[in-house]
């Protein structure tokens, strides 16, 4: 990375750093001085380096690099699904460092995860498998009609009574979606939500995250190599080799980047 590259992201983290400590409730994710390692002893090999990053409430930040950077380990991290040991990490006004098991499962319930592989229960209806995520908060009395309305949503209204095996993988990921989003989540964590999506179901998706983020304040943190997807985005910030690289806005980013892999048409509505 060079000089002038560093130079810049350490001042917008001083700058953020300074921000986050005049309204901590403008944020939905803090972080300072994180790292992780995976393994023990000889073996333990460190993954994540140094990360300072702040996520403000109604935000949509796309994480991008190369595959192996650390984005989805550090999206579960963020997600209270890994264990962080060194550094502070505030989620939602709460510092995980510290919390035992049954805290981080508080925690989790205000996050919404859509990942990669869509984890459907193969014996249960799309509209079930939604309406289990409505069953953590333990309102169940309208949680048929709340599956059905954001599946609706999501194009899949003649589809909330079939089983995954009866679905194509994009109906199965706007499924998965659909049980992330149904709760209305204060922060969503997106480990490439549009991977088995075709060009129009994507852009429906990232839409639909758009008006939560910008309508109900919903703070999205998305892991994407989707290049046709990076316009919705507030910020776009690059991991690489474990470390945070930039932290730009759509024009510095692709002002920034490789002209072969980013076309500016991909960006257009």
């Amino acid at each position: 990375m060079s000089q002038s590259k560093s130079q810049s992201t350490s001042q917008l983290v001083e700058s953020s750093t300074l921000e986050a400590n005049s309204d901590p409730n403008a944020y939905a994710v803090q972080i300072r001085g994180l790292n992780y390692y995976f393994g023990q002893g000889d073996l333990r090999k460190q993954v994540l380096f140094d990360i300072n990053l702040d996520l403000p409430k109604g935000q949509i930040v796309i994480m991008t690099g190369p595959s192996g950077s650390g984005k989805t380990t550090l999206l579960t991290l963020i997600g209270a699904l890994r264990t962080v040991r060194e550094g502070s990490l505030k989620v939602l006004g709460q510092e995980i460092v510290g919390l035992s098991k049954a805290e981080l499962v508080n925690v989790r319930r205000n996050i919404g995860f859509i990942f990669q592989a869509h984890n459907l229960f193969d014996s249960l209806t799309a509209a079930q498998n939604v309406e289990m995520s409505v069953e953590l908060l333990d309102e169940w009395g309208d949680k048929r009609q709340k599956a059905i309305e954001i599946l609706s949503q999501l194009g899949l209204a003649d589809r909330v009574d079939y089983k995954p095996s009866a679905l194509s993988g994009g109906q199965k990921q706007r499924v998965a979606i659909a049980r992330a989003l149904v709760n209305q989540p204060a922060l969503i964590l997106a480990d490439e939500p549009t991977a088995a999506l075709d060009k129009k179901s994507g852009r429906e998706v990232v839409t639909l995250m758009q008006q939560l983020a910008k309508q109900e304040g919903r703070t999205i943190l998305m892991v994407t190599h989707d290049n046709r997807i990076l316009d919705v985005a507030d910020r776009i910030i690059t991991l690489v080799d474990g470390r945070l690289e930039t932290d730009d806005n759509l024009e510095n980013f692709v002002n920034t980047h490789d002209p072969k892999n980013l076309d500016r048409r991909m960006f257009m509505m």
